[in-house]
């Protein structure tokens, strides 16, 4: 596991949050710059990383869509003190499967990293509510001119299938493929495919960012 902070307080926090889930310290690195994380992630491809918006050398959206795009078996967390929408936003879409509020205290965001641990897509609560009303209104104000025939072309090559569709509920709902491949009869592979092709027509690259993209476009 990741840490990339460069405050020392808010690393050796996070850093005994992560002991009380893994048990050792072995599995633990820090990095205090996007060029530092770059290497150990380069270096040894770990499970999960928490990344701050705010760093020294770059932006923390840079480095998660960096991360997405190069190393997607580590999955990324963004863990700031920002909570605008548009940069919770930009982080869900650059791949980050949460968003995170450093002032939570500990048990809130031990909770948190648990879920996360277990497949689930997380937003802090207190910016939560604030981005579905951001989603909704960008989707009104959208709805507002009448579309052109490009445009509409666009929207039919966007849409899902009733296989997806019913996929899509079950990601809204929380439950992990493997879990969605249970209810379903289908195997835990071909729910992935489902999954990339939802992500693919949505463009987007995480569940919580599909989720919101379905929201803002009625698919939800």
């Amino acid at each position: 596991m990741l840490i990339v902070e460069d405050d020392e307080p808010t690393q050796r926090r996070l850093v005994q949050l992560l002991l009380e889930l893994v048990g050792s310290t072995d599995s633990i690195m820090v990095a205090d710059s996007v060029a530092n994380a770059k290497a150990a992630v380069s270096d040894f491809n770990p499970r999960l990383a928490l990344i701050d918006i705010g760093l020294p050398d770059g932006n923390g959206l840079e480095l998660i869509n960096w991360i997405e795009q190069h190393h997607s078996d580590t999955i990324t967390v963004a863990i700031s003190a920002w909570g605008h929408e548009e940069v919770v936003l930009a982080a869900l879409r650059s791949g980050a499967v949460g968003y995170l509020m450093k002032e939570r205290d500990d048990t809130e965001l031990r909770a948190a990293l648990q879920s996360i641990r277990r497949g689930g897509a997380l937003i802090d609560p207190l910016i939560a509510r604030r981005i579905l009303a951001f989603v909704s209104l960008a989707s009104s104000e959208h709805l507002a001119p009448t579309p052109s025939s490009a445009e509409l072309s666009i929207k039919s090559d966007t849409s899902l299938s009733e296989r997806e569709s019913e996929i899509l509920q079950f990601v809204a709902r929380g439950f992990s493929n493997r879990e969605i491949a249970d209810l379903t009869g289908l195997s835990r592979f071909t729910i992935e495919g489902y999954t990339k092709s939802i992500y693919r027509k949505l463009a987007v690259s995480s569940r919580t960012a599909a989720v919101f993209e379905a929201k803002a476009m009625g698919l939800l």
